[in-house]
């Protein structure tokens, strides 16, 4: 199976577009926030549905020193999945999706969940990210893709990967998360590609 992009190049750096945030003149601030382009060939014959995900795993397991301007989050601090795109029971007749198709700038309080016309999708990370906040508190569905800590002293990486499943479909409702969809996935899964880019707002991140 094969994963390809227009728009991303892997072990490079993630094209600003497709940040929901960027570098601005006195700090981050919100970017266009664009879902890349994708496309997928030579798969199974046997194959009966895709699931596309993107995650990062060097997202902090704290959040105490996040985004504080006199401190930094230690590049040695355990870290954990965030997942911001989730995308299940893509149909075989969708092997490509263009620049943009699920996700264009910040949408408060979230991108609505469940059927559209290329998959059913899930509900991303920034979903728990801004539950605390009265303007953004919402369901994220679709793709919102990297803001990481602009103090993170480590270099974050950006899994995006597409799954050729067995069955034509997960039988996932309601809220699902990326956790649900890889455990609903085991056993399932023929062949998968990924394509991993990199991404920071701190001026020194190491990878």
């Amino acid at each position: 199976m094969k994963l390809t992009s227009q728009t991303l190049v892997a072990g490079e750096r993630i094209p600003v577009e497709h940040a929901m945030g960027v570098a601005g003149p006195t700090g981050p601030v919100p970017g266009a926030n664009i879902s890349p382009q994708l496309s997928w060939s030579d798969f199974p014959a046997e194959t009966k549905s895709f699931v596309l995900i993107c995650h990062d795993p060097d997202v902090p397991s704290r959040a105490d020193d996040v985004n504080q301007a006199d401190r930094v989050v230690p590049y040695d601090l355990p870290r954990v999945d965030f997942f911001h795109w989730v995308l299940v029971d893509i149909p075989l007749t969708v092997t490509a999706l263009a620049q943009g198709q699920d996700g264009e700038g910040i949408t408060p309080k979230g991108k609505a969940p469940g059927a559209v016309s290329i998959g059913v999708r899930g509900i991303n990370d920034y979903t728990s990210w801004f539950a605390s906040d009265a303007d953004m508190a919402g369901n994220y569905g679709g793709y919102d893709g990297p803001w990481p800590p602009f103090n993170d002293e480590r270099l974050h990486h950006y899994h995006f990967t597409v799954y050729a499943l067995s069955v034509p479909s997960l039988s996932l409702s309601g809220l699902f998360d990326g956790r649900q969809v890889q455990a609903a996935m085991e056993g399932k899964v023929l062949a998968q590609d990924s394509i991993v880019v990199t991404y920071s707002l701190a001026i020194q991140a190491r990878a």
